[in-house]
Protein backbone atom coordinates (compact mmCIF):
# COMPACT_ATOMS: atom_id res chain seq x y z
CA UNK A 1 0.00 0.00 0.00
CA UNK A 2 1.45 3.46 -0.69
CA UNK A 3 1.71 6.41 1.35
CA UNK A 4 -1.79 9.17 1.59
CA UNK A 5 0.09 12.07 1.56
CA UNK A 6 -1.38 15.10 3.11
CA UNK A 7 -0.36 19.03 2.64
CA UNK A 8 -1.86 21.32 4.84
CA UNK A 9 -1.72 25.01 5.56
CA UNK A 10 0.63 26.35 8.13
CA UNK A 11 -1.07 27.49 11.38
CA UNK A 12 -4.01 27.22 12.86
CA UNK A 13 -5.59 25.58 10.31
CA UNK A 14 -3.29 23.14 10.36
CA UNK A 15 -4.21 22.67 13.86
CA UNK A 16 -7.69 22.27 13.47
CA UNK A 17 -7.28 19.73 10.45
CA UNK A 18 -5.20 17.71 12.19
CA UNK A 19 -7.66 17.36 15.28
CA UNK A 20 -10.77 16.74 12.45
CA UNK A 21 -8.44 13.87 10.79
CA UNK A 22 -7.76 12.48 14.49
CA UNK A 23 -11.49 11.92 14.96
CA UNK A 24 -11.32 9.46 11.61
CA UNK A 25 -8.37 7.64 13.03
CA UNK A 26 -5.54 9.35 10.96
CA UNK A 27 -3.29 10.63 13.41
CA UNK A 28 0.13 11.91 13.63
CA UNK A 29 1.81 11.43 16.79
CA UNK A 30 5.25 12.94 15.47
CA UNK A 31 3.16 16.47 14.85
CA UNK A 32 3.05 16.76 18.45
CA UNK A 33 6.52 17.34 19.48
CA UNK A 34 7.20 21.11 19.62
CA UNK A 35 10.38 20.84 19.56
CA UNK A 36 10.84 18.66 15.87
CA UNK A 37 12.13 20.13 12.78
CA UNK A 38 11.32 17.50 10.46
CA UNK A 39 9.48 18.64 7.28
CA UNK A 40 7.58 15.55 6.73
CA UNK A 41 5.35 13.35 9.36
CA UNK A 42 5.13 9.64 9.04
CA UNK A 43 2.36 7.67 10.20
CA UNK A 44 3.86 4.32 9.34
CA UNK A 45 0.76 1.70 10.30
CA UNK A 46 -1.91 4.07 8.61
CA UNK A 47 0.36 4.81 5.46
CA UNK A 48 0.10 8.46 5.73
CA UNK A 49 2.25 11.49 4.99
CA UNK A 50 2.12 14.81 6.64
CA UNK A 51 3.26 17.95 5.59
CA UNK A 52 2.88 21.74 6.17
CA UNK A 53 3.42 24.05 4.01
CA UNK A 54 2.86 28.48 3.01
CA UNK A 55 -0.82 28.19 2.23
CA UNK A 56 -0.80 29.55 -1.34
CA UNK A 57 1.78 26.53 -2.07
CA UNK A 58 -0.72 23.99 -0.99
CA UNK A 59 -2.48 23.94 -4.34
CA UNK A 60 0.80 23.83 -6.39
CA UNK A 61 1.64 20.42 -4.07
CA UNK A 62 -1.97 18.72 -4.83
CA UNK A 63 -1.51 19.81 -8.79
CA UNK A 64 1.53 18.19 -9.12
CA UNK A 65 0.68 15.18 -7.27
CA UNK A 66 3.60 16.18 -4.49
CA UNK A 67 0.57 16.21 -2.60
CA UNK A 68 -2.54 13.55 -2.67
CA UNK A 69 -4.72 15.89 -0.47
CA UNK A 70 -4.55 19.87 0.84
CA UNK A 71 -6.17 21.19 2.83
CA UNK A 72 -6.00 24.98 2.10
CA UNK A 73 -8.75 28.36 2.25
CA UNK A 74 -11.01 28.82 -0.57
CA UNK A 75 -9.49 32.00 -1.34
CA UNK A 76 -5.90 30.22 -2.05
CA UNK A 77 -7.93 28.02 -4.03
CA UNK A 78 -9.48 30.82 -6.28
CA UNK A 79 -6.61 33.01 -6.78
CA UNK A 80 -3.99 30.24 -7.20
CA UNK A 81 -6.83 28.53 -10.16
CA UNK A 82 -4.88 24.95 -10.35
CA UNK A 83 -6.18 21.79 -11.40
CA UNK A 84 -7.93 19.54 -8.79
CA UNK A 85 -10.81 19.02 -7.26
CA UNK A 86 -12.35 20.70 -4.32
CA UNK A 87 -13.96 17.21 -2.34
CA UNK A 88 -15.58 19.37 0.74
CA UNK A 89 -15.98 21.94 2.51
CA UNK A 90 -14.88 21.90 6.40
CA UNK A 91 -16.30 24.71 7.53
CA UNK A 92 -13.51 26.03 9.32
CA UNK A 93 -11.69 29.37 9.20
CA UNK A 94 -15.25 30.93 7.71
CA UNK A 95 -15.30 34.63 6.54
CA UNK A 96 -16.20 36.65 3.27
CA UNK A 97 -13.66 38.05 -0.15
CA UNK A 98 -15.41 41.69 -0.57
CA UNK A 99 -15.26 44.82 -2.46
CA UNK A 100 -14.62 46.95 0.27
CA UNK A 101 -14.11 51.16 0.91
CA UNK A 102 -15.28 54.72 1.87
CA UNK A 103 -18.83 54.57 1.81
CA UNK A 104 -19.07 57.54 -1.20
CA UNK A 105 -17.10 54.67 -2.91
CA UNK A 106 -20.42 52.71 -3.60
CA UNK A 107 -21.63 55.23 -6.29
CA UNK A 108 -18.59 54.47 -8.23
CA UNK A 109 -19.16 50.61 -8.45
CA UNK A 110 -22.54 51.25 -9.71
CA UNK A 111 -21.71 52.94 -12.77
CA UNK A 112 -18.95 50.73 -13.72
CA UNK A 113 -16.49 53.79 -13.41
CA UNK A 114 -12.96 53.36 -14.12
CA UNK A 115 -11.66 52.96 -10.55
CA UNK A 116 -8.20 51.59 -8.80
CA UNK A 117 -8.16 48.46 -6.40
CA UNK A 118 -5.93 47.40 -4.61
CA UNK A 119 -5.99 43.63 -3.36
CA UNK A 120 -3.71 40.68 -2.32
CA UNK A 121 -6.12 39.03 -4.66
CA UNK A 122 -5.52 40.25 -8.47
CA UNK A 123 -7.00 37.16 -10.00
CA UNK A 124 -10.31 36.56 -7.58
CA UNK A 125 -10.84 40.81 -8.58
CA UNK A 126 -9.74 40.90 -12.42
CA UNK A 127 -12.41 37.58 -12.06
CA UNK A 128 -15.04 39.66 -10.58
CA UNK A 129 -14.86 42.85 -12.08
CA UNK A 130 -14.23 41.91 -15.58
CA UNK A 131 -15.86 38.32 -15.84
CA UNK A 132 -18.97 39.04 -13.33
CA UNK A 133 -19.60 42.74 -12.86
CA UNK A 134 -17.84 43.32 -16.15
CA UNK A 135 -16.36 46.25 -15.12
CA UNK A 136 -13.04 47.69 -16.04
CA UNK A 137 -10.52 48.76 -13.63
CA UNK A 138 -7.24 49.06 -12.80
CA UNK A 139 -5.84 46.57 -10.52
CA UNK A 140 -3.24 46.82 -8.01
CA UNK A 141 -1.73 44.40 -6.26
CA UNK A 142 -0.41 44.98 -2.53
CA UNK A 143 1.09 42.49 0.34
CA UNK A 144 0.44 44.40 3.02
CA UNK A 145 -2.19 46.24 5.40
CA UNK A 146 -4.86 46.43 2.02
CA UNK A 147 -7.20 49.27 4.05
CA UNK A 148 -4.18 51.20 4.27
CA UNK A 149 -4.64 51.48 0.24
CA UNK A 150 -8.26 54.09 -0.35
CA UNK A 151 -6.94 55.86 2.57
CA UNK A 152 -4.14 57.14 1.09
CA UNK A 153 -5.32 57.74 -2.42
CA UNK A 154 -3.80 54.77 -3.94
CA UNK A 155 -7.01 52.93 -4.86
CA UNK A 156 -10.69 54.13 -4.77
CA UNK A 157 -11.68 50.65 -3.30
CA UNK A 158 -9.70 47.58 -2.04
CA UNK A 159 -10.73 43.53 -2.66
CA UNK A 160 -10.11 41.48 0.65
CA UNK A 161 -10.77 39.13 3.27
CA UNK A 162 -13.39 40.30 6.10
CA UNK A 163 -14.00 38.45 9.14
CA UNK A 164 -15.79 40.90 11.41
CA UNK A 165 -15.39 44.06 9.90
CA UNK A 166 -14.24 45.79 12.57
CA UNK A 167 -10.82 46.62 11.21
CA UNK A 168 -12.66 48.15 8.26
CA UNK A 169 -15.21 50.22 10.53
CA UNK A 170 -11.71 51.50 12.76
CA UNK A 171 -10.37 52.82 9.29
CA UNK A 172 -13.76 54.75 7.99
CA UNK A 173 -14.18 52.09 5.37
CA UNK A 174 -16.94 49.55 4.89
CA UNK A 175 -17.98 46.47 2.80
CA UNK A 176 -19.79 47.71 -0.32
CA UNK A 177 -20.21 44.24 -2.23
CA UNK A 178 -19.62 40.56 -1.33
CA UNK A 179 -18.09 38.39 -3.71
CA UNK A 180 -17.98 35.00 -2.32
CA UNK A 181 -17.91 33.27 0.78
CA UNK A 182 -15.18 31.35 2.33
CA UNK A 183 -13.67 28.05 4.06
CA UNK A 184 -10.84 25.91 4.70
CA UNK A 185 -11.27 22.77 1.84
CA UNK A 186 -9.84 19.97 1.29
CA UNK A 187 -8.61 19.47 -2.29
CA UNK A 188 -7.71 16.35 -4.03
CA UNK A 189 -5.12 15.65 -6.83
CA UNK A 190 -6.96 14.60 -9.75
CA UNK A 191 -4.52 11.31 -10.67
CA UNK A 192 -4.88 10.38 -6.72
CA UNK A 193 -8.32 10.26 -7.19
CA UNK A 194 -8.67 7.60 -9.74
CA UNK A 195 -5.49 5.62 -8.10
CA UNK A 196 -6.34 5.74 -4.38
CA UNK A 197 -10.56 6.38 -5.19
CA UNK A 198 -11.23 3.85 -2.53
CA UNK A 199 -9.50 5.03 -0.07
CA UNK A 200 -10.23 8.77 -0.51
CA UNK A 201 -13.83 8.70 -0.84
CA UNK A 202 -13.92 6.61 2.51
CA UNK A 203 -11.63 9.74 4.27
CA UNK A 204 -14.20 11.89 2.72
CA UNK A 205 -17.49 10.05 3.71
CA UNK A 206 -15.84 9.41 7.31
CA UNK A 207 -14.72 13.59 6.95
CA UNK A 208 -18.41 13.95 6.28
CA UNK A 209 -19.73 12.45 9.36
CA UNK A 210 -17.57 13.86 11.26
CA UNK A 211 -18.87 17.49 10.40
CA UNK A 212 -22.73 16.66 10.26
CA UNK A 213 -21.96 15.85 14.27
CA UNK A 214 -20.17 18.43 14.98
CA UNK A 215 -22.79 20.46 13.23
CA UNK A 216 -25.48 18.83 15.70
CA UNK A 217 -23.11 19.12 18.79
Amino acid sequence: MRYLTFALAKGRLAKKTLEILEKVGFSCEEMKDPNSRKLIFTNEEQKIKIFLAKASDVPTYVEYGAADIGVVGRDTILEEGRKLYEVIDLGLGKCRMCVAGPKEAGELLKHGELIRVATKYPNIAKDYFYNKKHQTVEIIKLNGSIELAPIVGLSEVIVDIVETGSTLKENGLEVLEEICRLSARMVVNQVSMKMEHERITKLIGALREVLIHTKEA
